[in-house]
C-alpha cells in the first residue's frame, strides 16, 4: 500500500531527484527530458512543502524554526540553481555540466539538511496521524503543482523571480 507519511513522501521524492540528476549526467539518457521531468517535480514538491508541510511543523515545540526557514531558503538557491541549468543552450555541453553541478550540490545539500533535521524531528514528534494528515496535503499540493506544468522555463523564470 502506498504510505501517506509525509516524511516518508519526502524522501521518495528526494531519491526520485537523485535518480533524475543521475541521468542529466548519463549521456545514454534523454537529459532534456530528465531535466523536464525534475524542474517539475522540484518546483511541485518545494511548493507543496512551504504551502503544506513547512506551516505545520514549524507549529512544534521540538521542531527547529530556524531550519524549516532555511529549508526555504534553500528552495530559493535550488530554483536559481535548476533555472541556470534550463537557461543553457547545449544540453551536454561544457556550460550544461558546470551548471548541472551546481544545481547538484544545492540540492544534495538541501535534501540530506533537510533529513537530518526537519524531517527526523517531524519522525519524532509528530504523530503517525497527524503526518499522515500532512502526507495527503502535501500529495494533493503537490499534484495540483503538476498538473499545471509548474516547471516550465516560463513559470520557473516568474518563481526566481518572486
Amino acid at each position: 500500500m502506498a504510505t501517506t507519511d509525509v516524511v516518508e513522501l519526502i524522501l521518495k521524492d528526494h531519491r526520485t531527484m537523485e535518480d533524475l540528476l543521475r541521468n542529466m549526467r548519463s549521456s545514454e539518457a534523454d537529459r532534456a527530458k530528465a531535466l523536464d521531468e525534475f524542474a517539475d517535480l522540484l518546483i511541485a514538491h518545494a511548493l507543496a512543502e512551504e504551502a503544506e508541510v513547512y506551516p505545520a511543523l514549524k507549529r512544534y515545540k521540538k521542531i527547529d524554526e530556524e531550519e524549516v526557514e532555511h529549508g526555504e531558503e534553500e528552495h530559493e538557491e535550488g530554483n536559481e540553481a535548476l533555472l541556470a541549468l534550463m537557461e543553457v543552450e547545449e544540453v551536454g555541453s561544457d556550460e550544461w555540466d558546470e551548471k548541472l553541478e551546481e544545481l547538484s550540490e544545492k540540492i544534495s545539500h538541501h535534501t540530506d539538511e533537510e533529513e537530518r533535521t526537519i524531517l527526523n524531528d517531524a519522525r519524532a514528534n509528530v504523530s503517525d496521524e497527524r503526518r499522515a494528515e500532512l502526507g495527503a496535503a502535501f500529495t494533493r499540493e503537490r499534484d495540483k503543482q503538476l498538473a499545471s506544468g509548474c516547471g516550465s522555463l516560463d513559470n520557473v523564470r516568474k518563481i526566481v523571480k518572486h
